[in-house]
């Protein structure tokens, strides 16, 4: 019996730490090397396959001076306003998202930095647990200890869903306006970054007087947002 208790405990403890070192080692390979495909995008295209939906995967890389200031600006105003100054976990955000959690008597809001987005999308799923939110913690933790602040955008920018199908910010840019992400307007920009909480969401209902309401919001914002120090754009 001590015996089984014992394999019981360790499986699921190795597990976690294989699972670790996988990740560390991936981080520190996308220091440098463009992914060619996220856990979430490879999730979600499963999701439309068993769905009976024909979508096709666009994801396009493109560097971090190929996307337009204003977007990095609408994004950081929409997601995450003290990213270039916080080590990867926004501890009041947390502390609300708990709050309304507890209100709520379920995981609804997260309090996610782009820093915990990106290790969802590299590494994890779309499921809402206290479990998978200490895994996501843990990844974050990870990649801010090893990676520039710049890098974790240009990930985070590339690796966004904005539709059926497309990711990043050169494939949402070519759907959405026919022009490189380098281009951008604010207003267009802005109407991106709206999108990124409910991507689907907005897909389906593209005249939502949310998705406008939010727009208008992020415009006001972008003025004050701050980017990584090391932007060179």
């Amino acid at each position: 019996m001590f015996r089984i208790i014992k394999w019981l405990i360790a499986l699921p403890l190795g597990a976690f730490i294989f699972f670790n070192a996988y990740v560390y080692g991936n981080i520190i390979t996308y220091r440098a090397v463009a992914p060619n495909k996220t856990a979430f995008m490879a999730m979600r295209m499963r999701q439309f396959q068993s769905e009976g939906k024909d979508v096709a995967l666009d994801y396009r890389w493109v560097p971090y001076d190929r996307i337009s200031v204003n977007l990095k600006k609408a994004l950081i105003a929409s997601e995450d306003a003290k990213f270039a100054e916080h080590g990867g976990f926004d501890w009041g955000g947390i502390q609300y998202a708990i709050k309304r959690n507890k209100q709520s008597g379920e995981v609804k809001a997260g309090g996610s930095t782009i820093s915990q987005q990106l290790a969802k999308n590299l590494f994890l799923n779309e499921s809402r647990s206290y479990i998978r939110k200490g895994e996501e913690a843990a990844i974050t933790a990870m990649m801010e200890a090893v990676t520039d602040k710049d890098r974790i955008f240009e990930l985070y920018l590339n690796a966004i869903e904005w539709h059926y199908g497309i990711f990043g910010a050169e494939a949402a840019s070519q759907y959405f306006y026919k022009r490189p992400a380098a281009n951008l307007t604010k207003q267009q920009a802005a109407k991106l970054a709206a999108r990124v909480p409910a991507p689907l969401f907005y897909a389906d209902n593209p005249k939502s007087k949310r998705l406008r309401n939010k727009t208008n919001i992020i415009l006001r914002r972008m003025g004050s947002a701050e980017l990584p120090e090391s932007d060179m754009d």
